[in-house]
């Protein structure tokens, strides 16, 4: 490691040693006499003669590698030009060299932290040796001012080091020199080092760590005699952690915390659920049995995926609601699903300062320092149309991945190093040292009711059984689990430490002896013949909302009156007299203006924005995020217009009544399966909306893979929980190569099942006007995906009257618009929309009458019952031809045919016509596409 170093803070301390050497030689360490000789010769040591000034902005690289040549570091200082300062003192001399000493155990201390449970040491940095800097035995009790450090003003040198020591090198560890802000590092300054960063804690306090050591342990000894074998990703070897939790929990009440989100992974979930959530143990001990089994065919999800949400009551009587969501075994992602719920919840009560909610993340290790999505977790800590006043991330740190150690699974030195992009503190802490991991969240939760910003508490533990209970860790870590093997568990330990504070063994024994009865009468409920599992309904703001099959979903009037809507548009064009729009943005309100008045029909934006705009003045908040969202990827939207004179924004939809509900449009950044995950979890706690989210093109949806495979689609399934979340996908086929023509409409469809979502591709303004407005005022709550256009944004051809959204209702299918006789019909040609406009278009140019074309709007749940209606009255044999721009093993053409196979309904043969299978969408000539296209519309109509 290296420290840099610059002339002005270290000539003092070179020219002091100097001064030493000159007094007497054998006063100074070797390395500096030999330099100091060459000096004395008026050279450098290659003959030539050292200049007589310093050059003070110049950087001294010092390398501080143990073993790599501190000589060589300081030979590159004796290299330089030196000059002496006959005005610089001994004292000034001697206090440079101290502050130098302090300002390095700030920011290398944690370095030689106490902080590994299983006692590893790494070597100490050199420059946090005093005779690095010269300092003599004498020197040690020699008193130096200590203005930067709290307490007395002078106190001794070795006072001083103590200090140090005890604050940045003992049980926790702390980064946070990398802070710009001199306030942020002088309050945390302030708070550690007057304290030497320990708490001090109360009997109760104490006892009450035991107890929730006791908890955890006694919890998890429970489980491995009682259910040997079985899975549980037990959280031995890292039991401070419910401490923890409720130390945090507690300190919430006292901030005014009202409402704590929680995401976690597996390991300890079970724990966590059951000692800080308040999910009775009997619940816990009856998914062990599986007992329950007949309830959950085809569905359900392990225990330890499992959410719960209950009301805490603080020792002061403060009630916080906390909620831990359900997530998968994918690591980390469900982080920002955490922040959206948070973030719904604040806007709900109308927090917008956030400061009456709270997320804690629990992390593993392995996964912080590996998964991406946790760079894009702490990127959207700090942005306005995210942030939620500070998360607390906690890293259970088992210094283990599985069986992958930290020197394979990172290149970094801690597993926290990703969070440095912040400017936050990152404390390391032994975890099993209770009242440090207590001083660590107190300060955490201090620092981000503060500040509002996220903070990290690194937990190093350790994992006493495998990475699952049926594992042999021992096989790969050997020394390891001999290390752990031979350990007390953590509450045996701190039990020691009270002991020799004056509590009593008869107390901790009792602790035991009732939690260990609880947990027995707990176990005997569970396999009770009368035991009745509760039943789930919908609570709170859920109340109404309902899933389950399409059948059972509610019918809603999605038109408006057409002068009301024209008044709504109208609106929408105006700007405060002060404001100067773009000069082409002018031409584009004038144009909505013409819409409004009926002399144009209305384009998409206009519809998407009636749609948004009787929304919210029906009541119905709307989030909308995505990459330039606010302007729209194909210039289309402007929903929000930027004066053109001083940058300042206006957004009309935020200005249609004074009564009207919020609405919040934020260009996202760079990221899918973070921002993703993030809408989804607002739509979780925010049914009564609509909330969506935009990808630039529908191709980098699969970048969010996970939030659609593990929750959007699954959800419903696994957890019975429900989501309106709209996924508006640009998707085309336009000739702009692989990753700019395919939203991968094929992915949804395959994930299609059991009504679990509703899968459309609108054709017309109209049908996207009546679909927005159906799925924010319907009580059936399914996650929308929506196959939205580009250059049907701008064809004349794509448009809508305004009569048709006043009047009318979303059509899952849309008859032909010319029908022909049934005597002359020779085929059906169906598709789905863009290409239908292609094939409107060449079939006039033909002039042909003896075919159909019929565009299926919603694709799933796929609108049989309306399709066999529809064909009813055309002959039996008739050809239906499925015609798609995807290739054909991409689009809804599989998934159809698995539906339908070769005869749909078994009465009219089913093909398709499309592009050869590929295993690339698109072509990337323009010329090629087009030419692609003549074939795909020959072979339709031959």
């Amino acid at each position: 490691m290296s420290s840099i170093l610059t002339h002005s803070e270290n000539v003092s301390f070179v020219e002091s040693l100097y001064e030493d050497y000159l007094q007497n030689p054998q006063s100074v360490p070797t390395v500096w006499r030999g330099m100091f000789e060459e000096w004395s010769h008026g050279t450098n040591g290659n003959g030539t003669a050292r200049p007589a000034l310093i050059a003070r902005s110049t950087p001294i690289d010092v390398d501080a590698r143990p073993g790599n040549g501190t000589a060589a570091g300081l030979n590159r200082i004796a290299s330089m030009p030196v000059t002496r300062s006959g005005a610089t003192t001994e004292a000034s001399a001697l206090q440079d060299r101290v502050d130098q000493l302090v300002r390095n155990f700030r920011v290398r201390g944690h370095i030689i932290s106490q902080v590994d449970p299983l006692g590893s040491v790494r070597p100490t940095p050199v420059e946090l040796e005093p005779l690095f800097y010269g300092f003599t035995e004498a020197d040690l009790d020699r008193h130096v001012s200590t203005l930067s450090i709290p307490g007395p003003n002078r106190v001794t040198l070795r006072q001083v080091i103590q200090r140090m020591t005890n604050t940045y090198c003992g049980a926790i560890g702390v980064q946070f020199m990398h802070i710009d802000s001199l306030t942020v590092r002088g309050w945390l300054q302030e708070r550690m080092e007057s304290t030497e960063n320990r708490v001090v804690l109360s009997r109760a306090e104490q006892i009450r760590i035991l107890t929730r050591l006791t908890d955890a342990v006694m919890f998890e000894d429970f489980i491995q005699k009682k259910y040997v074998g079985a899975k549980s990703f037990s959280l031995e070897g890292a039991e401070s952690l419910i401490p923890l939790l409720d130390m945090a929990i507690e300190k919430a009440g006292e901030d005014g915390i009202a409402e704590i989100v929680l995401g976690m992974a597996h390991r300890g979930r079970l724990n966590v659920l059951a000692n800080i959530m308040g999910k009775s143990p009997r619940r816990v001990f009856r998914e062990f049995d599986d007992v329950d089994h007949h309830q959950y065919t085809g569905k359900g999800d392990v225990k330890y995926h499992l959410g719960y949400s209950n009301d805490w009551i603080t020792a002061t009587g403060k009630k916080i609601h906390l909620s831990l969501c359900f997530n998968p075994s994918h690591l980390e992602y469900v982080n920002t699903v955490a922040l959206g719920r948070l973030r719904a919840k604040q806007d709900r009560v109308g927090d917008d300062k956030r400061r009456k909610g709270m997320t804690i993340l629990i992390h593993g290790d392995a996964a912080f320092a590996g998964e991406g999505i946790v760079q894009e977790t702490l990127n959207l800590s700090e942005l306005p149309g995210y942030s939620t006043g500070g998360t607390i991330h906690i890293i259970v740190n088992n210094q283990l991945g599985f069986t992958t150690t930290a020197a394979e699974g990172r290149s970094s030195t801690y597993a926290t190093d990703v969070a440095r992009m912040l400017q936050i503190p990152i404390f390391h802490v032994n975890g099993e040292n209770p009242e440090a991991v207590a001083q660590a969240i107190k300060l955490s939760m201090d620092f981000r009711k503060t500040f509002q910003r996220d903070v990290v508490i690194d937990m190093y533990c350790y994992r006493r059984r495998g990475h699952n209970e049926g594992d042999e860790p021992a096989f790969t870590q050997p020394l390891m689990y001999k290390a752990i093997n031979a350990r007390k568990n953590v509450r045996e330990a701190y039990l020691d430490h009270l002991v020799k504070l004056g509590v009593t063994a008869l107390e901790a024994g009792l602790i035991s002896k009732q939690r260990q009865e609880a947990l027995e009468k707990e176990l005997k409920e569970a396999r009770s013949d009368k035991y009745a599992p509760e039943a789930e309904r919908p609570r709170g703001e859920w109340e109404g909302f309902f899933g389950g099959p399409e059948d059972k979903a509610d019918t809603v009037k999605t038109g408006a009156d057409k002068n009301y809507l024209s008044d709504l548009l109208q609106r929408q064009t105006n700007v405060p007299e002060s404001f100067t729009p773009h000069p082409k943005m002018v031409k584009v309100l004038e144009a909505r203006k013409e819409m409004a008045a009926g002399k144009k029909p209305l384009d998409w934006a206009s519809a998407e924005s009636l749609a948004f705009a009787t929304l919210l003045l029906d009541g119905q908040r709307i989030r909308m995020t995505g990459q330039d969202c606010q302007r729209g990827t194909f210039t289309q939207r402007h929903a929000v217009l930027h004066d053109c004179q001083n940058g300042e924004t206006y957004t009309p939809l935020a200005h249609l009544d004074p009564k009207q509900a919020p609405i919040e449009l934020v260009n996202s950044p760079l990221s899918e399966a973070g921002v993703l995950g993030f809408e989804y979890g607002y739509s979780l706690d925010w049914p009564d909306g609509l909330v969506l989210w935009e990808a630039q093109f529908g191709d980098f949806s699969n970048a969010a893979q996970v939030i659609i495979d593990q929750f959007i689609a699954s959800a419903e399934d696994k957890w019975n929980r429900l989501s309106g979340l709209v996924m508006l996908l640009p998707h085309g086929f336009e000739g702009q190569g692989p990753e700019h023509s395919s939203a991968r409409l094929e992915r949804f469809l395959s994930l299609a099942a059991e009504d679990n979502m509703i899968v459309a591709q609108p054709s017309t303004p109209a049908q996207y006007f009546h679909l927005l407005r159906r799925q924010a005022l319907r009580k059936w709550r399914k996650p929308l995906v929506v196959m939205t256009p580009k250059s049907l944004l701008r064809l004349a051809a794509a448009t809508s009257p305004m009569d048709e959204l006043a009047n009318g209702s979303f059509q899952k299918i849309l008859k032909d618009v010319k029908p022909p006789a049934s005597n002359k019909l020779t085929r059906v040609l169906m598709c789905s929309g863009r290409i239908y406009y292609d094939l409107e278009q060449k079939r006039a140019e033909l002039k042909r009458d003896d075919l159909a074309i019929v565009r299926v709007e919603q694709l799933y749940p796929l609108p049989e019952a309306e399709l066999k209606a529809m064909l009813s009255g055309w002959r039996d044999g008739t050809p239906v031809m499925w015609v798609q721009d995807e290739p054909e093993n991409m689009g809804a053409w599989r998934f159809l045919h698995s539906v339908w196979g070769d005869r749909m309904f078994g009465r009219y043969p089913f093909t398709v016509v499309s592009r050869p299978a590929s295993a690339s969408p698109a072509t990337g000539s323009n010329a090629s596409h087009k030419l692609e296209q003549q074939k795909l519309l020959a072979k339709a109509f031959a």
